[in-house]
């Protein structure tokens, strides 16, 4: 029973003197700095990156003024062709919507006018530049057959012409509306 007595205390005499060790240790007590913005959360106090890029945010709109013809800084593609594809399907539903890929797909969509047809587009945005060329929608028809199964059928190339071409002059619009102020 003495020998377990012994050896407590000298463990603890020994905790003592390793604590008393630790005394002059110079500690540095360096927070993160919320107050002016993001801050590494290890205590660094350095600006910390976002995904979105130094802007550290989308500017679909062209809020932090990026050159104009690149159509804002943040997403992938261009920010006007971007919200110009938005505007001008925005009758039909979405089912995704992919800004750093640059990919718009809607869902179905049956006019009221012929509830016996849908239509379903891809819009692809492929630049960054306000151009005609970085411009691709697809459009994909079906019509109710027999047993009221839906079945794909042809749409007529105009279409998607009309479609990118529409896309086009409401992106020259939003693009003048803010070189414009």
């Amino acid at each position: 029973m003495r020998a377990g007595r012994t050896a407590v205390a000298s463990m603890l005499a020994l905790a003592a003197l390793w604590l008393a060790g630790c005394q002059d240790v110079k500690t540095e007590y360096a927070y993160p700095d919320h107050r002016y913005g993001r801050r590494d959360p290890t205590g660094s106090n350095k600006p910390v990156d976002s995904v979105f890029g130094p802007g550290g945010g989308l500017s679909i709109l062209g809020g932090n003024r990026a050159p104009a013809e690149s159509g804002g800084a943040g997403l992938g593609v261009n920010s006007f062709l971007w919200r110009a594809s938005l505007d001008t399907i925005a009758f039909m539903p979405l089912a995704s919507a992919d800004p750093f890929g640059g990919v718009i797909i809607t869902d179905w969509f049956s006019p009221s006018e012929t509830p016996n047809e849908r239509f379903k587009m891809t819009v692809y945005i492929l630049a960054r530049q306000l151009r005609s060329d970085g411009l691709k929608v697809a459009v994909f028809r079906q019509v109710r057959g027999p047993g009221s199964d839906w079945q794909d059928a042809a749409v007529a190339t105009q279409t998607a012409t009309d479609l990118e071409n529409a896309i086009l002059t409401r992106a020259r619009q939003l693009r003048l509306e803010t070189v414009q102020g």
